[in-house]
């Protein structure tokens, strides 16, 4: 079985919509996109670098149609882009130029991919589709970027209908401009408890 694995950069009040740039994503009035331009530094750069191994992907049909515009010309940044398998939840798109494209209609169609032979599927960015993966149970592996805003507005990544689980983390790297780098990975039932003093 494939893990699926999250990668998100989110405030620390949990909005993930229009990281990157500021024209990014400005559905709702949304006008603090691009973000995280100030933060970045070599060490998170080299942190995310990590990241970019190569891989296959699920994206959301916004988060896909996006990087279908830009990374099939930049891909000196991200080896290995255009070769992974891009998995593209949409219920209306059903061809693109970008090479290893496979268009998914369903979660249902999501499972048979988590249960088929490969590589680990990386979902990048797609913040209506991580909230479908977290319903459904689907998350192996969580790596947020933790910005130090808050935004107040905006799409955030955990909504309702996220399942209650338990997770560990695994890794944590901090950077000088104040970004936490978080790797969660599922480690079972979520557990309650009182808390004694």
């Amino acid at each position: 079985m494939r893990k699926i694995i999250v990668i998100s950069d989110i405030t620390l009040d949990g909005v993930v919509q229009g990281p990157g740039e500021p024209d990014e994503d400005m559905s709702g009035d949304f006008k603090y996109g691009g973000w995280v331009a100030p933060y970045l530094d070599e060490v998170s750069f080299k942190a995310i670098k990590k990241l970019m191994d190569p891989a296959d992907y699920l994206l959301g049909r916004k988060t896909f149609a996006m990087f279908a515009n830009y990374w099939p010309k930049h891909a000196d940044f991200w080896p290995g882009i255009n070769d992974g398998t891009k998995y593209v939840m949409s219920e209306t798109m059903d061809t693109s130029d970008w090479k290893n494209t496979v268009f998914l209609r369903n979660i249902a169609d999501v499972e048979k991919v988590k249960k088929s032979e490969g590589s680990d599927i990386q979902v990048w960015g797609s913040g209506n589709l991580v909230q479908s993966l977290l319903k459904n149970d689907l998350v192996d592996e969580v790596w947020l970027k933790m910005y130090p805003v808050t935004i107040g507005t905006g799409k955030k990544l955990f909504g309702e209908g996220t399942m209650p689980a338990a997770y560990t983390l695994t890794e944590c790297t901090s950077t000088p401009n104040g970004i936490v780098i978080l790797k969660y990975v599922r480690s079972g039932e979520l557990k309650t408890g009182a808390v004694e003093v």
